[in-house]
């Protein structure tokens, strides 16, 4: 259940089936991201890769007979025609050619005519066809998978087929369950369990079958449901970056900031960097903490390195420069990275915004809450990103409120917004997303109890952490899925409501020990850190998430004008002027 082993389990079998020597590989968009995804480009070099290339805009090289050509793509039938064109004059002297999904035998026939000179030595099916971001945690970089309540049928057939790579490089043959009244939840449940049955063939001889096990199961859950957890300010370090920064397969743009060159844009990536790998679920006062800690450990070697006076003394510097110049990237690119974040936090107040919206969603006290939305709304420092997002929160949190003034609060956005904007073109203001969040993710299109307000336990627990306080008033939040998986993983989740693929299935009596969870409409790191925390609580049991992307609150508000694009307004009728 570890899914960069997975990839690169893959990968690393491509490199070597094609024995040595040298070697490019040729790749698409997709598989490009997949691979730099799990290998660093100096990992990659070590296996006798010199030259990566994208069939879609491959470089007129002179001719390379002399190397050998890994082919890695998806089975596309674009991807086909280029490679069909490709075979027909090969530049290279062998194609190993491996495709990350299912291929048809008439695509394969295709390529078997276009390879006049005989230049392939093998074409096989490999099960990458996924984005590993951390071992527990894949995506598909989708933003905008629906139109309204349906799926983009070129979104669910992407998917749909990712899923089924996923569930054969892990090995899995699970029962699918998915969110009851979610369409998009239903129709991808149906379509993965119509990819099994089409593959049984190919899922018999690549998963060993074990009755002595609970089966695994793929639940699919319905971004809707929860959609207070991606507009929510993060305060671990990961997470922190992706929300004030952004990070787009493993890559941090700081192109934006006074860094040096070389620091525009940096990596982080799980099991590539060491640092990052140990402190990417550490809260924001922790790993200031550490940087300094870090700091303080490169100096004292810093001062050891001045010291070269004997030859002792120069045989030592020697075998320890590597280390200590990786120490000096390490120091330098974090402490660039900490830095940019605290200078975000001061600049937008994010302390008080953050604070505010954890209250509004583990707290209710309307009253209290309107008037300090009305607070910031007058405050010039917190920016109009921040505060949509407040209202929007707010919408969602009060929706059924007798005294929600969501209404007076677009009217202060609005002019705000006006205010700020220099005369006489106003831009467009960013008012009616709160609506579109009510449209999106409002009570009619939720089947869980988001805020606790009928559930009693629930009621009982937030009650009781109330009293008892928390250890950090920025982190009171906790995601709707952690709720969700706990009861999955005590046989307490409710089949009316998380119904099996297909009916009745008695196995599900069973508690599982292994789960997929996938959400349609994206996943976010707050609840990659979720995932993480029950792996660690539970022995025995491991969860893998993914999503059609990773949202930070940005992407995520995307995903919601997407979706409502040309919907029309049926359950914000009586808001006013919106």
């Amino acid at each position: 259940m570890n899914v960069i082993q997975a990839v690169k389990m893959y990968i690393t079998k491509m490199t070597e089936e094609s024995g040595p020597g040298m070697k490019v590989i040729l790749m698409d968009k997709e598989t490009t991201s997949i691979v730099s995804m799990v290998f660093s480009q100096s990992e990659i070099l070590q296996k006798e890769v010199y030259l990566f290339e994208r069939i879609d805009s491959q470089t007129k090289w002179d001719n390379m007979k002399h190397m050998k050509c890994i082919v890695f793509l998806r089975p596309t039938s674009e991807n086909i025609a280029l490679l069909s064109r490709e075979l027909r004059c090969p530049k290279y002297g062998v194609y190993f050619i491996y495709f990350s999904n299912v291929i048809s035998k008439a695509d394969v026939k295709t390529l078997a005519e276009c390879d006049e000179q005989e230049a392939v030595r093998e074409v096989q099916e490999v099960f990458a066809d996924y984005l590993a971001v951390d071992r527990h945690l894949f995506s598909f970089n989708i933003v905008g998978c629906l139109h309204g309540r349906s799926w983009n049928q070129q979104h669910l057939q992407r998917c749909s087929q990712g899923l089924l790579a996923l569930l054969l490089s892990l090995k899995k043959r699970p029962i699918i369950r998915y969110q009851a009244g979610s369409e998009p939840c239903s129709r991808l449940a149906d379509r993965i369990k119509e990819l099994m049955r089409r593959e049984s063939v190919l899922m018999d001889n690549n998963i060993p079958f074990n009755g002595d096990v609970p089966s695994p199961q793929l639940l699919i859950l319905d971004r809707r449901d929860d959609p207070v957890t991606p507009l929510l300010h993060q305060w671990t370090y990961q997470a922190m970056v992706h929300e004030l920064i952004g990070i787009h397969n493993h890559r941090v743009s700081l192109a934006h900031a006074e860094v040096p060159k070389e620091l525009r844009e940096i990596v982080l990536a799980p099991e590539q960097d060491e640092f990052y790998t140990k402190n990417r679920y550490a809260n924001f006062g922790e790993i200031g903490q550490t940087i300094k800690s870090l700091m303080d450990e490169f100096q004292k070697k810093a001062k050891s390195h001045q010291k070269v006076e004997s030859i002792a003394d120069m045989k030592n510097f020697v075998e320890t420069y590597p280390l200590f110049k990786k120490m000096s990237g390490t120091v330098t690119k974090h402490v660039t990275v900490v830095g940019e974040l605290s200078s975000c936090v001061a600049k937008r107040e994010l302390l008080l915004v953050s604070e505010l919206e954890q209250e509004l969603v583990c707290q209710a006290d309307h009253q209290k809450h309107l008037q300090r939305i009305k607070a910031l709304i007058a405050n010039e420092k917190i920016s109009d990103t921040d505060l949509v997002k407040l209202v929007s929160i707010y919408a969602l949190r009060y929706e059924k409120h007798a005294s929600s003034a969501l209404a007076s609060l677009l009217d202060a956005l609005r002019a705000r917004s006006c205010a700020a904007a220099a005369p006489p073109a106003a831009p467009a203001p960013p008012a009616p997303l709160p609506v579109l969040a009510l449209e999106y993710g409002g009570a009619h299109a939720r089947q869980s109890d988001l805020f606790g307000l009928q559930d009693a336990t629930k009621i009982t627990k937030r009650l009781f952490k109330g009293l008892s306080g928390v250890e950090n008033i920025y982190t009171q939040h906790t995601p709707l899925l952690k709720d969700t998986l706990e009861d999955l993983i005590k046989g307490k989740l409710r089949e009316n409501l998380y119904p099996v693929v297909g009916g009745e299935d008695l196995s599900i009596s069973r508690r599982p020990q292994e789960i997929i969870v996938f959400i349609v409409g994206g996943a976010t790191y707050e609840e990659a850190l979720c995932v993480h925390q029950i792996n660690q609580a539970y022995p025995g049991v491991r969860v893998v998430l993914g999503g059609t992307t990773v949202h930070n609150s940005a992407s995520f508000m995307e995903e919601i004008k997407f979706a409502m694009q040309g919907v029309p307004r049926t359950h914000t009728r009586h808001i006013r002027n919106v």
